[in-house]
């Protein structure tokens, strides 16, 4: 259900236990904006805040209002979605955690599989590098409907995400969708994605089916543009032809793409 706007701030309960506040940042790259998460147990008076976003006054403000922020939470290091960590960590006076330290306020770094126990909540740590380095998803208890992951970049609400070559890479990319879906095949029925952009999907197991699938499709592009072209094409070049009708808007991020699927391909050479 959609929550009233607050001072122009999206916010809707997404879950018995997370509430989406999407950031004003709509942009090719950020769809609608980036998607905050306040995340706390029915009867819990402090919360968990995942992704502050972007240095906004009114989004870090509503941020805040939900109650006591016991812990910060990052998903990964891109500005669209830690900008603002050290402004929020210091307004509302708690500490922040992220994979890479150097993102960690007052607090240790996570570590894969951790148990994070804060909110009425047990939260726990999975780390699917790929999109970046430091890629982090955030697996919440099963709140009678399966359970859900917070999985950042890592996977979309629309759409697919990039690679961030040099930062990402496509290998433990795959390793992270493969990861992230045989947890999915291990529950005992759907498990909600809460992604860091767009919509919430319902079925983490088969949109990374689809991820995959996605990406065997990309990889064959590739291989095929390369025979065209020579096995020593450029970025540009292979960007051109398997990317001809992405917006300029994003051919950045495409390039970006390329690059993680030519060192992926030209590494297993």
């Amino acid at each position: 259900m959609h929550l009233p706007r607050l001072g122009g701030v999206d916010e809707e309960a997404v879950s018995p236990l997370a509430t989406l506040v999407r950031a004003p940042n709509p942009g090719p790259m950020t769809l609608d904006g980036t998607n905050s998460y306040v995340l706390r147990a029915p009867g819990s008076a402090g919360v968990v805040v995942v992704d502050p976003g972007p240095s906004d006054a009114a989004h870090l403000q509503r941020l805040a209002s939900f109650g006591p922020v016991e812990l910060v939470l990052l998903t990964h290091r891109h500005a669209d979605h830690r900008e603002a960590l050290a402004e929020f960590a210091g307004l509302v006076g708690a500490p922040a955690r992220a994979i890479d330290p150097a993102y960690c306020i007052d607090a240790p770094p996570l570590a894969d599989r951790e148990l994070i126990e804060l909110a009425g909540l047990e939260l726990e740590v999975m780390a699917t590098p790929g999109h970046t380095a430091d890629s982090v998803s955030f697996v919440l208890p099963d709140d009678g409907d399966h359970g859900s992951v917070l999985t950042g970049d890592t996977i979309l609400g629309l759409g697919t995400t990039i690679i961030a070559d040099p930062d990402g890479a496509l290998g433990p990319y795959l390793d992270s969708l493969r990861r992230l879906q045989s947890f999915a095949r291990a529950a005992r029925g759907a498990v909600t994605v809460l992604p860091g952009h767009g919509p919430v999907l319902r079925d983490l197991a088969s949109i990374c089916d689809d991820y995959l699938v996605h990406r065997a499709e990309r990889l064959d592009q590739i291989r095929a543009a390369l025979r065209e072209l020579g096995p020593d094409a450029t970025v540009d070049e292979v960007t051109d032809l398997v990317y001809a009708d992405t917006d300029a808007a994003v051919r950045p991020a495409a390039e970006a793409s390329v690059r993680a699927q030519l060192v992926y391909l030209r590494g297993r050479a």
